[in-house]
């Protein structure tokens, strides 16, 4: 056996040369390239693991496999671009495993309604297209062993959705010809405990929050009261990020709660990063925000740790005006997320609000149609 390449791109033949117009097949530690040819680095997963297919022949014509080999023109094998390598698909293996663990699931598990005159012993392919936020077309092809190379963040969505356990979402990841993900405690992919909570308080103002301050869900009353929070990118993702470098980031909270609201921030900056070491993300957010905003810089030289929020947080809602409210949370100690519950206190002037709110949601009446319920 033969080795071309030095350390970062070794690839092992395991069989020997052959005739030009042939396929080899090697085992192969390069990570992705983008179509230019580079390494892609956009989910820091490497690729060790997956057979790949390459001509040997001139201009890459006319390739056929050996006897028992794949060839280029097999569809298991992921098409590629310029300089793209071509990573091998369990076309069989993933649709197999996406019918049996869409059977396996009823409607309440994955917080849906069941309905009347339901035939299907499991999950209507629709409703897994639903949780998981793509098309009914795209699942339906995967499930037949045809069609879409799903990406990454594609499996993590459909992973998430059919509420797979790490180990679960590991092997969809594998079947998809991806590599899955160094575990630890910064993962995006939330746990079916925690997703079996969520879904049985969706008609709570609940979140799912990662360590550094990423919102992974809301249901809807919580995004009602705050702000849709899931659909920023990139370091924006991390609230505390967003409250030293956008000023509008602050709109909802009150005034007079926004030097507390700061010197929480920075305390629980301080203390994921110093839990999660160098060269993690919590200690890359604050090696940026001490860059680009000088109050954080300023209150990270006070070095205050274990600073908590108030007992009473007052959001600003936009039409309802003030809004005062607990926030309770679970810790998942697996992934370390937050699993935040914000409550009222009975009978206030607040709690009618979140009711109102909890009414909007339900139907198309807007704030001002919706009854104000009494308190007493």
């Amino acid at each position: 056996m033969t080795q071309e390449g030095g350390e970062s791109g070794a690839i092992d033949h395991p069989f020997p040369p052959s005739e030009p117009g042939s396929v080899q097949l090697y085992r192969s530690s390069l990570r992705p390239t983008t179509d230019s040819g580079s390494p892609s680095n956009v989910s820091g997963r490497s690729v060790e693991g997956p057979w790949i297919a390459e001509s040997s022949g001139a201009g890459g014509q006319g390739q056929t496999a050996a006897p028992g080999m794949r060839g280029i023109d097999d569809p298991r094998i992921r098409p590629a671009g310029r300089g793209r390598k071509k990573v091998m698909i369990d076309r069989v293996g993933l649709a197999g495993f996406l019918r049996h663990r869409r059977a396996s699931l009823q409607p309440e598990m994955v917080g849906l309604p069941r309905g009347h005159r339901r035939r299907t012993s499991g999950l209507r392919r629709e409703e897994v297209a639903s949780i998981c936020n793509i098309s009914v077309d795209y699942y339906s092809r995967l499930e037949r062993g045809r069609g879409p190379f799903p990406s990454e963040k594609l499996i993590d969505s459909i992973a998430d959705g059919l509420h797979l356990s790490l180990d679960e979402r590991d092997h969809l990841l594998r079947l998809a010809g991806h590599n899955p993900p160094n575990r630890g405690c910064t993962g995006n992919h939330i746990s079916p405990g925690l997703l079996r909570i969520f879904d049985g308080m969706i008609e709570s103002p609940v979140e799912i929050v990662t360590e550094t301050g990423e919102t992974l869900r809301q249901s809807p009353l919580a995004r009602a009261l705050n702000g849709d929070l899931t659909g920023f990118v990139g370091p924006d993702r991390a609230v505390g990020y967003r409250w030293f470098t956008d000023p509008t980031s602050r709109s909802r909270y009150h005034p007079g709660d926004h030097d507390r609201i700061s010197r929480v921030f920075a305390a629980k900056a301080r203390s994921v990063a110093a839990l999660r070491g160098p060269g993690s993300r919590a200690a890359c957010l604050v090696e940026r925000l001490r860059r680009e905003s000088p109050e954080f810089a300023d209150l990270w030289s006070e070095q205050q740790v274990g600073v908590e929020f108030d007992k009473g947080n007052r959001i600003m809602h936009p039409e309802l005006g003030v809004i005062t409210v607990a926030c309770h949370v679970l810790i998942d100690p697996e992934q370390s997320h937050y699993f935040v519950v914000y409550t009222a206190e009975p009978y206030t002037e607040s709690d009618a609000k979140l009711k109102r709110l909890a009414e909007v949601i339900k139907g198309p009446r807007r704030l001002a149609e919706a009854p104000a319920p009494q308190t007493t």
